[in-house]
């Protein structure tokens, strides 16, 4: 048997143990890069080099001063205000959850977005005497296209960039998301307010549920919350300027730094902040991408997959089937997996059809975002499944329509962008 099938089959057990997580994700990720060096796929000493990987640094990061902005109440407040503003009726109130729940997702953790705004939108919705699952699940919805918008919004666009860093591929900017991002974001909203608001569930919710969902107010500072609202501006501003010696991850860590010097946020809380699931997902996925490319297992991958396509199948075609694939795994499993999964092998499809592979991995990113159909998706998703007292029926019956609009425009707008054959 080659080393390239050994290294499939190695892949396949891997996503098998992602989609049914009958372990934990980090442990799955983890035992693969160590598979990876005991079967010989790469040398032992490159097992554990995820974890040296500056990504897995920005990541961390940008945990922390995400992190900051929860920890003063500078995010809660943002929410409180915009919902506040857009006044109490259920339109409204739909349209300001998801505004705030995408302009904060696109650079904070869409989890922790989600987290913050749960028991402000809860408390205004049984005030307005309004269905809290008329809201909560546009806000989870919003907090996931949010992501797509910036680099750092969602570790999908990381890893992509990741990948793309690995392979000698220049990598996408900062901002240059937000041209599939912000279409994405407007058409979800349009859909959400004219179609997907009527396939939401009318449930009311107990007291005893209302009781469990409220959270104690941080009696902080008002310095705290400016001064971690300008570290988090000028981490943003100096990651979109591309300053010539400063790179992506030096910005993050040193964002971070600031945050605990100034007490936005403890050393303690810092450590807990950072999603360590993510970061060791990521770190295992590495060095298996590796393995892909050097046993010639993505080589294999792609050429079946052209072959399955028609031979030399038109990259639209190849873009589209990879956006299936991506948005399919990631409604049961990790997005973060799911990207790490597929980017390796949509450079090595791309490679095999002389095409530029930005468009393929700008559409495997997006699609891992696009967790809309089912609870599991996304932990927005998880989040508001409680509160909202949802089904896992609703979330098929909402979601999939958005699915559906998210992949027509991803393929409207992808290849105008970033074109095929530049």
């Amino acid at each position: 048997m080659s080393p390239a099938i050994k290294c499939l089959i190695l892949v396949a057990i891997v996503a098998i143990l992602f989609v049914t997580e009958v372990i934990p994700l980090a442990i799955t990720s983890m035992a693969g890069a160590i598979a990876c060096g005991i079967l010989g796929f790469i040398p032992s000493k490159q097992v554990f080099s995820g974890l040296s990987n500056s990504t897995v640094v920005l990541f961390g990061g940008m945990f922390v001063v995400g992190a900051a902005m929860f920890y003063t109440g500078l995010a809660q407040n943002i929410g409180s205000t915009v919902v506040r503003l857009c006044g109490k009726s259920e339109n409204s109130l739909m349209f300001g959850l998801m505004i705030v729940g995408t302009l904060l997702s696109s650079v904070l953790s869409n989890t922790g977005t989600a987290a913050c705004l749960l028991p402000v939108a809860l408390g205004i919705c049984s005030s307005a005497n309004i269905p809290a699952s008329r809201q909560l699940m546009p806000l989870a919805f919003a907090c996931g296209w949010g992501g797509i918008i910036t680099m750092v919004g969602t570790p999908p666009n990381i890893i992509a960039v990741g990948a793309m860093n690995a392979a000698g591929i220049e990598p996408f900017g900062f901002f240059e998301f937000a041209w599939i991002g912000l279409p994405i974001s407007i058409a979800g909203m349009l859909y959400m307010m004219f179609l997907g608001k009527h396939l939401l569930p009318k449930t009311e919710l107990s007291a005893d549920q209302d009781i469990e969902q409220e959270v104690e107010a941080n009696e902080t500072s008002k310095t705290k919350q400016i001064i971690a609202a300008v570290i988090l501006a000028c981490v943003v501003l100096v990651m979109a300027l591309g300053i010539k010696g400063i790179t992506l991850e030096m910005a993050a860590v040193l964002g971070a730094l600031v945050c605990v010097l100034t007490g936005c946020l403890t050393e303690k809380q810092a450590y807990a902040s950072i999603d360590w699931v993510t970061i060791f997902l990521f770190a295992g996925m590495m060095p298996v991408s590796s393995a892909m490319d050097k046993t010639g297992a993505g080589k294999l991958v792609a050429e079946w997959a052209v072959q399955l396509m028609g031979g030399s199948p038109s990259p639209i075609v190849v873009t589209a089937v990879l956006f299936i694939l991506s948005c399919g795994l990631t409604q049961f499993m990790s997005n973060t997996a799911s990207a790490a999964l597929l980017c390796p092998i949509g450079i090595a499809i791309s490679k095999q059809l002389g095409a530029d592979p930005k468009a393929v991995l700008m559409a495997i990113a997006v699609a891992a975002s696009c967790a809309f159909a089912t609870p599991v998706g996304t932990p927005p998703n998880t989040l508001v499944l409680g509160p909202g007292n949802y089904k896992f029926l609703d979330y098929v019956k909402a979601g999939t329509g958005l699915v559906i609009v998210c992949f027509v425009v991803s393929l409207v707008i992808i290849p105008m962008i970033w074109p095929f054959f530049p």
